[in-house]
């Protein structure tokens, strides 16, 4: 049962500025819950292209936007691909686009997925199956220079190296194909202040290998720049990030893409003709409400930013 609450419904669809005639992409679709209040609001002109990697995500999304007949495409691809697939689909340019990143409820909650450190299950963490690595191989494979630079740059976990030495060291006497068995390989390596704080030992290390097995943050760096290049003028592109290392990107993204003249300072007159791409909706992130989070605890760390397409 893929059942997913979507995080800052009303937030979202304020941000995209719905016009039933318009052509939107929902491109991490879930289980269709952002997907199903946008089609809500769409006449029978308007057009949804709905786009998940996770095979359990688009089945739920198919059975949720049915009523919504023909004014839905559903694919089952990674968002990277967002501008050939709305290409191939006769849907550009398109009037809004929304990026929901991050794992997902059902995902979490579904222990053989191999997401979570609070079940013990095969560690797997592959969002589209089919994808050639899982988490167990990179634990398995990978020098302990690698698994330390996985955990520093994708986790930003402190205990990196001390971490990547107990799992190399733990692997050469038996192989490490659990979720239950690396987080208490983790757990081992910690010292006692980190064993006390609030968090499990083990979040930041699975944060880490996950984003790795996934390629989440290359693949975030593509499909921003494929969705800007099918927006509209006057289009929205609304990204939902959960933590530090995705919404860097996307605020620096951003800000290089509202950026007009990137003469050296100084230059008497422009030279570079730059002008600028987007306009922010919004000076600062937008952020769930108290009774949001309250009602879904996994919103807390929810951010959302918006730009609107210029024209020309």
């Amino acid at each position: 049962m893929f059942h997913h609450v979507p995080v800052m419904l009303e937030e979202v669809l304020t941000a995209l500025a719905i016009r039933p005639d318009g052509t939107y992409v929902d491109c991490t679709v879930g289980g269709g819950g952002h997907s199903a209040a946008i089609c809500a609001r769409l006449g029978p002109g308007g057009r949804l292209l709905a786009l998940d990697q996770d095979p359990a995500a688009v089945a739920a999304a198919a059975e949720r936007l049915a009523p919504f007949g023909d004014r839905v495409r559903l694919r089952r691809t990674n968002f990277e691909r967002v501008a050939e697939v709305a290409q191939a689909e006769g849907l550009v340019p398109v009037d809004g686009i929304l990026m929901d990143l991050g794992v997902s409820s059902p995902q979490l909650d579904t222990p053989e997925r191999g997401f979570s450190y609070r079940e013990d299950a095969p560690l797997d963490m592959r969002m589209d199956p089919d994808r050639p690595v899982s988490a167990a191989d990179i634990v398995a494979t990978a020098s302990e220079e690698e698994l330390a630079r996985i955990l520093r740059e994708y986790g930003e976990e402190r205990y990196a190296r001390q971490i990547a030495r107990a799992i190399v060291r733990t692997r050469e006497r038996t192989p490490i194909r659990t979720t239950g068995q690396l987080a208490e390989v983790v757990r081992s390596a910690l010292p006692g202040r980190a064993l006390r704080e609030p968090q499990h030992p083990a979040r930041r290390t699975f944060q880490a290998l996950r984003i790795a097995v996934n390629d989440e943050l290359g693949a975030l760096e593509r499909g921003l720049k494929a969705a800007l290049s099918i927006l509209a003028p006057g289009g929205r592109l609304v990204v939902i990030t959960f933590h530090s290392l995705e919404d860097r990107i996307v605020k620096r993204t951003f800000a290089d893409w509202a950026k007009s003249c990137v003469c050296p300072p100084g230059t008497p007159v422009c030279i570079c003709g730059r002008r600028p791409l987007v306009r922010p909706v919004g000076k600062q992130p937008w952020l769930p409400s108290e009774a949001e989070v309250a009602a879904n605890p996994r919103a807390r760390s929810a951010k959302l930013r918006v730009v609107e397409r210029l024209g020309g």
